[in-house]
């Protein structure tokens, strides 16, 4: 990454300069193409451990590197739920299940930018009322904050929009 000419507000918040937007959009760039290839492979009969294998192996070919792997000793290029685990699960042996709630979180560095998201996906495609209903809350509680989320704003009004 080149030398950041951001300016911090009075708050610390860093503003970043528009010729730097380009780093942070290849980075999450990067990020989101590897949720969109590890879709097909979000299958029952999958572990998550492979679906993190294949996840590393995608980094290291883009020539990028994983966030997380060695961030406080986790050895894994990303956080994969399933179900009832809320955020941040540890990829493991587990096989997954027709109709488990998969979310992958992945986060990679570009030339020093940071792309990190995440995604939520169905183990089969068919999801069950009960799961297809949070799948749906959590959505409209995303596009909720997205519209609250811009200048002037606070991060109040963004928790005020989503528990609306």
């Amino acid at each position: 990454m080149k030398s950041s000419k951001a300016r911090l507000t009075k708050d610390g918040i860093r503003l970043y300069d528009v010729a730097e937007f380009g780093g942070m959009r290849n980075a999450g760039r990067l990020a989101a193409e590897i949720l969109d290839r590890i879709a097909e492979h979000v299958t029952p009969g999958q572990t998550t451990a492979e679906l993190d294998r294949l996840i590393t192996q995608w980094v290291d070919e883009a020539g990028a590197v994983s966030a997380t792997i060695g961030y406080k000793g986790y050895q894994h290029a990303s956080c994969i739920s399933v179900n009832h685990v809320v955020c941040h699960g540890i990829p493991s042996e587990k096989t997954l299940k027709s109709g488990d709630i998969i979310n992958i979180d992945v986060t990679v560095i570009v030339d020093g930018w940071f792309g990190d998201t995440s995604r939520m996906y169905v183990a089969g495609g068919k999801p069950s009322v009960k799961a297809k209903r949070l799948i749906d809350v959590t959505h409209d509680a995303l596009m909720k904050s997205i519209e609250v989320a811009k200048p002037g704003n606070t991060f109040g009004d963004i928790g005020h929009a989503i528990q609306s």
